[in-house]
């Protein structure tokens, strides 16, 4: 069932609260005491009438801000001593496509329900848009997909919408021309009409996306976009969230697809039993990872290589026979490409072609989790 949550237009995800978890965030009070806050707002709830100087004042706030999303030494502690995050300390900048990553039970859909007020936090800070966690009005001018959600099965997808829209402060021609906007942006317009519950989980998930775009919000966090979705659909996705980024949106996405994650997110987190492993731009994440092992392979297509040859060659790098002639070295930067190519020629071994191939993210990703001592699932006692 569709609800809305303490600021933050959403749709109520699968992933239900346990029985055994805290939930005395239900007792914090609201930072206006208003019921105004529980939608999204545009720009910090300041209208088209707001006066020059609070106007002046709001964009050299933002100039200010550095990070979309920041935390403190987060920290969640479920009842029965369940540590679902450990002293989280992340940084997600401005305008970034950030990914975060991690294993089943690493604790990522709970430090998102922790941003987002919808747990609340045993110990630590954060901020939004540099507002405190803790403040409603942190959720002003934020979207959110949870995995899993669900329209009330009465609604078309238009109305699912315009019945979130409405929440988050939307009126008249403006949630009209909103809900049009974003039905066509997803591929949606001419479904609108339909019942949810005649939709595949494809079209579910676009009126999800739709919903979370809403009233052009300034940081969006989206958990599984492309579940579900077509290969098609699911490149028109990708698209879409790169599009928002080029916009100034921030993106805040969860996914186990880290292919996906590397051809949209230049930032990224990898994230394991509550802490976070590493942090920073993706290339420079997978890049550290891969520090104490080889960061690419690279398949030097060669004429016969003598016994005395090969071992100057495996002075430099790991050397693999490849079939079909030739050899294939692991190396750990790119310097190392043209030291191979001089022992080569020293060695008089032609060299026909060069074929750099480097480690990607899910290596990278995989590769850190095996450095883990603990494997197991969920959170750490």
């Amino acid at each position: 069932m569709a609800q809305a949550r303490r600021g933050v237009r959403t749709i109520e995800s699968d992933e239900n609260v346990s029985d055994d978890e805290d939930v005395t965030d239900q007792s914090r009070p609201s930072a206006s005491g208003s019921d105004r806050d529980d939608g999204r707002c545009s720009s910090g709830g300041e209208g088209p009438g707001a006066s020059p100087s609070a106007t002046g004042r709001r964009k050299r706030r933002e100039q200010r801000i550095k990070y979309a999303v920041e935390t403190f030494g987060l920290t969640k502690v479920y009842r029965g001593k369940i540590q679902a995050l450990r002293a989280v300390d992340l940084k997600v900048p401005l305008g970034a496509a950030f990914g975060l990553l991690g294993p089943n039970g690493a604790g990522k859909s709970t430090l998102v329900k922790t941003l987002l007020s919808i747990v609340a936090p045993t110990a630590g800070a954060g901020t939004l848009l540099g507002k405190d966690i803790s403040l409603a009005a942190a959720r002003r001018g934020v979207g959110y997909l949870p995995e899993g959600h669900r329209f009330p099965h009465y609604l078309s997808g238009r109305g699912a919408l315009e019945y979130f829209g409405r929440l988050g402060g939307l009126r008249g021609d403006e949630l009209a021309d909103e809900v049009e906007s974003k039905l066509t942006l997803v591929g949606m317009a001419e479904w609108g009409s339909t019942r949810v519950t005649k939709y595949s989980k494809g079209m579910q998930q676009r009126i999800g996306l739709a919903q979370a775009m809403l009233g052009h919000p300034q940081l969006v966090f989206l958990d599984e976009p492309t579940d579900g979705v077509d290969p098609i659909g699911r490149h028109q996705i990708r698209e879409l969230i790169k599009e928002l980024c080029r916009q100034g949106t921030t993106v805040f996405l969860n996914s186990h697809l880290l292919l996906e994650v590397e051809q949209i997110c230049d930032h990224v987190a990898i994230m394991h039993h509550g802490r976070i492993l590493r942090q920073g731009s993706t290339d420079a994440v997978r890049d550290a990872v891969r520090a104490d092992r080889a960061l690419l392979d690279v398949r030097f297509t060669t004429g016969p290589l003598d016994a005395e040859a090969r071992a100057a060659v495996e002075r430099v790098g790991v050397v693999t026979d490849v079939e079909g002639g030739g050899i294939e070295v692991a190396l750990k930067d790119d310097d190392e490409i043209s030291a191979v190519i001089d022992v080569l020629r020293e060695h008089a071994v032609r060299i026909t072609a060069v074929e750099p191939r480097r480690a990607n993210l899910e290596e990278a990703f995989i590769a850190l989790i095996d450095q883990q001592e603990d494997q197991s699932v969920g959170g750490v006692r």
